[in-house]
Parts: structure tokens; sequence; C-alpha cells
């Protein structure tokens, strides 16, 4: 869920400032527009872009935003014109739709505008919301659709992120600011896009301009940061002159608002109700360890109070939620920050944004990196989501670490409490907290040696077992069956399974002990004969992996979600009188070393004793963030798994 930070500035507008009128009421397109298209093999291009803010005072002294958005697409396959013959037109309660045109030019020059029979109005029945768009018809191969529309919105200037770069071409790109002479704004952009400019004085405006005479398309790819890695630059309304207020988007004040809105002192009567609810789930005991206080109390909350979307007091009441047991994302920050602060755990408020959207920029100081909440505990060095339902104490969404954020600490200086911020590195969560662990037995059968017997240990824990491990008391005996037979059936689809059991599977478990899965199983598939030879496809037992091909050269850098671990000990009774005669095709060791440390490794080995053969194939992903450089050994390591899958041990009787 992202936070809208509920943090407002006072402007002094007795005057108007020499401001005229609004940009839009003198912008038009050309009538007869020439537009050259020079490269005819691509499926789409954009022609020209022009993108305009202006923040304007209306006669009520009032601060509002117009934004203009203007675009000229090529477009020549059939897939482009399906794909862009709706355009879609801001639609809702806090903004107005004063300005909306659109036409086609044909490839002979004609044309078509749409007029307002066109535009469509629409519901989308999964969220009720409306929206509005243009409906283009007649594009053929070679057409220009062209549109520009104006909306007036509330302002929102303490930091936005404006990506310019897309998946395809794009000519005579124009991005352009205005304001009051008195709102001075600062820019800075990203990957690659050049810096925003300030231009001259016009009719009383300050003006920022970029002008792009080409920016060639990004290609997404496969686990890369897209969002996060399009051209983009942020902006922020730095100085209001006309009463002096300098660093307006500062994390200093956003610290201290923060640290006031969220730890408001509480009646008795709230500190009661709170004190009630931390002793219906933790007894009277609050000498527990401070780790079994937090994930008990972040249980208790994610599976009795219930998160909704909507907007209101009654849901950022603190008695309100704690007696109808409802709560939206600001209402479930208060309500953690009360608990804490009522058993007195040391904890700090972070701010941080989505990694795959954005990096947090620690030098650029903007509220569009300030979109995610999480809690800190400085004593565990643990984190924690209030927002996210599915996420537990210690184990944050993933793409919330591996980053920076803003750190809001409180501190006291007499009576007076405050926030102090500070940029800090969240640690991601270590790979050896997230494992999943096999531990196989297999043993052939004496008078069918094509029939194995299989027993399966299958564990997860940290973010693999948080997708299921406290939920499982909640889940149906049938389903929970379903689930381990399907569990049983990544090893192969013709298995069958003779028993089957779970330890470990209450909630309270997760973050302590793994959720265990014990199998056993009987198949015909892993073993195949070959006059007096037995195949046995060992690589198959431990579940079909990922082979990731790379036909072009890496772009992006991929990112995963977390860091992880893979434990596998294949235990092999070998039939009495045979042996193995390749067992050197166990044998792979494909590792990254970086600072003296292995951070992506894949090893198989085995030992023999007698005619038990034990094989060892463990996988460790102990970094996020691949950069292009390291690509290919990462790619080496992931498909290290995928070719151990293929391996087929050759067994052979002892005596020919």
């Amino acid at each position: 869920m992202k936070i809208a930070l509920r943090i407002s500035i006072l402007f002094l507008t007795e005057l108007m400032l020499g401001q005229s009128v609004p940009f839009y009421e003198s912008y038009s397109w050309e009538e007869y527009p020439k537009y050259e298209v020079k490269d005819l093999t691509s499926e789409i291009k954009s022609l020209r872009e022009k993108f305009v803010i202006e923040f304007f005072y209306t006669e009520d002294g009032s601060l509002t935003e117009y934004y203009l958005e203007h675009k000229a697409l090529w477009l020549n396959s059939d897939d482009k014109i399906e794909d862009y013959n709706k355009i879609y037109l801001p639609y809702s309660s806090n903004s107005e739709l004063i300005v909306n045109k659109a036409r086609v030019i044909n490839r002979n020059g004609k044309t078509i505008e749409l007029d307002s029979s066109k535009i469509f109005v629409a519901k989308d029945e999964e969220t009720g919301k409306n929206y509005k768009y243009f409906a283009f018809e007649g594009v053929e191969k070679g057409s220009i659709i062209e549109y520009y529309y104006v909306e007036k919105k509330y302002p929102v200037y303490k930091g936005t992120a404006f990506r310019l770069q897309g998946s395809y071409d794009k000519e005579n790109v124009m991005f352009d600011l205005l304001s009051p002479e008195n709102l001075f704004f600062e820019f800075k952009s990203y990957n690659g896009l050049p810096e925003v400019e300030k231009d001259t004085l016009v009719k009383g405006k300050l003006n920022w301009k970029l002008r792009i005479k080409e920016i060639s398309g990004l290609e997404e790819e496969d686990q890369s940061p897209y969002q996060a890695s399009r051209g983009m630059l942020v902006y922020k309304l730095d100085k209001n002159l006309k009463n002096n207020m300098s660093d307006i988007s500062s994390y200093g004040i956003v610290s201290q608002n923060i640290h006031e809105y969220y730890y408001k002192a509480q009646s008795k009567k709230v500190d009661g109700s709170i004190n009630k609810f931390i002793e219906q789930h933790i007894g009277g005991d609050k000498n527990l360890p401070m780790d079994e206080i937090i994930r008990t109390l972040d249980r208790a909350i994610k599976t009795q109070i219930y998160k909704s979307v909507g907007q209101g007091e009654e849901l950022e009441n603190l008695e309100l939620i704690l007696n109808k047991n409802v709560a939206n994302a600001t209402g479930l920050i208060k309500l953690y920050a009360a608990i804490f602060q009522h058993l007195d755990i040391d904890h700090e408020i972070v701010i941080t944004c989505d990694r795959s959207e954005q990096k947090f920029d620690k030098e650029f100081e903007a509220n569009n990196f300030l979109t995610d909440f999480l809690f800190y505990f400085p004593a565990t060095n643990s984190y924690l989501s209030p927002t996210i339902t599915n996420s537990r104490y210690g184990f944050p969404p993933g793409n919330l670490t591996d980053t920076y954020g803003l750190f809001i600490k409180e501190i006291k200086v007499g009576d007076f409490t405050s926030g102090l911020g500070r940029i800090k590195f969240i640690e991601p969560v270590k790979a050896e907290k997230t494992v999943d662990r096999m531990t196989i037995d297999v043993k052939f059968d004496d008078s069918d040696p094509v029939k194995n017997t299989v027993s399966l240990q299958r564990s997860f824990s940290g973010y693999y077992g948080m997708s299921i491990h406290p939920y499982m008391g909640l889940i149906k005996e049938m389903d929970r069956d379903e689930l381990i037979e399907n569990l049983a059936k990544t090893m192969n689809k013709n298995v069958d399974v003779t028993k089957k059991e779970v330890h470990n599977q209450g909630p309270e478990n997760f973050g302590v002990k793994p959720l265990v899965f014990d199998i056993e199983l009987e198949s015909r598939s892993f073993t195949e004969k070959a006059g007096k030879k037995l195949l046995f496809k060992v690589g198959e037992l431990i579940g079909q992996q990922i082979q990731m091909y790379q036909e072009k050269k890496r772009v992006l850098p991929l990112e995963n979600e977390f860091m992880r671990s893979y434990y596998r000990t294949i235990k092999v009774q070998l039939p009495a009188g045979y042996k193995v005669v390749n067992l050197d095709d166990i044998n792979i060791n494909n590792v990254y070393v970086e600072g003296g440390h292995e951070v992506l490794s894949f090893k198989s080995y085995y030992s023999l004793d007698g005619q038990t053969l034990t094989i060892t194939a463990d996988e460790h992903y102990k970094r996020n963030i691949i950069d292009t450089p390291i690509f290919e050994d990462f790619r080496r390591v992931i498909n290290s798994a995928a070719d151990f899958n293929k391996i087929t041990l050759i067994i052979e009787p002892t005596e020919k």
C-alpha cells in the first residue's frame, strides 16, 4: 500500500504575482501537422511528446496544478494499432479534464478529428472505478494518432517522478515546468536523461525546460527493475520567496510531521484498550523475549484486524479500530506505533520505496521516494511491514529491502519529543534465513528395480515459508492433502503418494521453526531399463529447474526479491550387484566469488559407502542485485540446477 504523507505547506498568496493566464489557454496543435517518419521498419514510434506542468494561483489565491500531455504516435503494425486504439484519460474526483482533443492522420495525409462522441466513460468491474478514454477508429498501418489533454488537479509539489523513456523510440520530447515567480523548484535526472535547465522568465512565470531530440526505447528484460531503469526526472518545490521558506521538501520536516501524526498522546480509554489487546495475545508476561512479543502481536493484528482500502476517521481511530477490528493503512501504522510505545519497545519508523519501481536517492530529498512504511527494531536488527498483510515480522517485502530509506527515531529533550530522520541502508534478510531443504531417500524394489520407493522430507523457512506457513491452520484437510500431492508431483506427475505428514504447521512457528512435509511415494518414472542396465534419472528428484536463456546481450540488471538457499541431500540405496559407471556426471561446481566470499554458488558432489550413494546439491544466492557485468556468472550458476535436473545415472551389473 502506498501511503500519502499528510504534510502541507502554507503559501502566502495575497498577490497574484504578476501571473497572466494559465499556459493552456494559448496552446493548441498545428492545424496541418508535418510529421516525418525516417525508419519505416519499426512497429511504433513517437514523433512528438510534449509535457507541461504549471503551478498557478487561482483567483481565490489557492495553488492549483495544470498538466498537459501531447503525443503523436506512428503505428505500423496490427498489434500496435490494437494496443493503442484506446487512449485513457485522467478521471477522478480530485481532478477536472478541461481540454481533450484527438485525431488520426492517415498514410495519405488525411486528418480525421475525433468529436466528443468518441470519448467514452466505462467502469472497471473489479475496482468499481470509472475511467474515460479516446476510441480511435479508421487507423491503418502507417497512420499517426495524435492527442492532447489538459488536466486541472490538486497540486503535488514535494516530489514527483516523471518518466520520459518508454519501450519504443521517441523523437522531439519536450518537458516544461512553470511556476509563479516566488516558487523555486529543484530537479534531478536519472538513468541517462539530460538535466533540466532553467529558462528565461516568461510573462511573470518561472520556466524550467528539457528538450531531447531522441530517446531510444528501453526493452523490458526478465526480472529487471524496468520501471526503476527508465529515463526519468524528479522535481520538487524547494523555496517560497514570499514567506522565506526554504528546504520545503526536506526530510527534516517530513520526520517531524510523521512523528507528530503517528505518536499522539492516547486517552486513558484507548490506552486501556491497547493494554487489553496486548494481554489477550501475550498474557500478562511482558518480559517475554522481544522477538516473541513482536512476532505474536504482528500475527495477531494481521489475522484479527481487517485491512480496508477505504478512507475515513473511523478507519484511523484507535478506539474504533480495536472495537470493530477494521483499519486502513494509516490506522494500522498508528496501531503498531501505539502498541510499541505502550510496551516501551525501541523502534523506528522507516519510509522507503519499492526498488523495482524507483531507486531511493539518498542525496535528493523528495517525497516520491517515501511511499512504503516499515518498522525497524534496533535490538533485533529486524523489520516489520505494518500494511502488507501477507508479510510477517522479520520478513518485510523483499523489494523494500536492499535499498535506502528514511529512518525516523523519536528524540526527547525534557518534555519535548520529536522525530529525527536519517537516511540509512535497509539490509536484506540473509540467505540463511530463507531455505528450501530437501532430504531424499531412494530405494530400488528387489524384484522390480524399475520401481522406486522415495522418502521425501521437504521444509520451507523464511520467504519460502511465508506464503503458506501462517495460513496452514486455515486450510481444509482436503486442500491440505492436495497441497502435499502437488508438492510430491513437482518431482514427477506420475508418482503415487503413500504417506504424508506435516510438522510445525502452527502459524506461531513461522520465523521460529520451518514448515516440514514428510512424504513417502512410489514411482516407476525415475528408472528405465536398457538391456541389463538401469537408467536412473536422479536429477528429476529435485524437480524441474529454471533454464535461463539470453539471446541478446543483457542491458538491464537482474534483481531478485530476496536472497535464498537450497539444501538437497539425496541418499540412494543401489541394488545389490550393481554399480554406477558415470559418477563424475554428478560433480558440478559453479561459483561467483566477490571480496573473498562466495555470493552465488551451485555445488553438487557425492560420496559412496558400499551400496549407499549420497549426493549433495546445494545452491546459494547471497546477492539480490545482479549488475550486468556479472549477469553471465549468475546465469551460469542458476542454470547449474537445470543441468543437475538432467543427470541420469547409468547403473549396471558389477558382473557382466
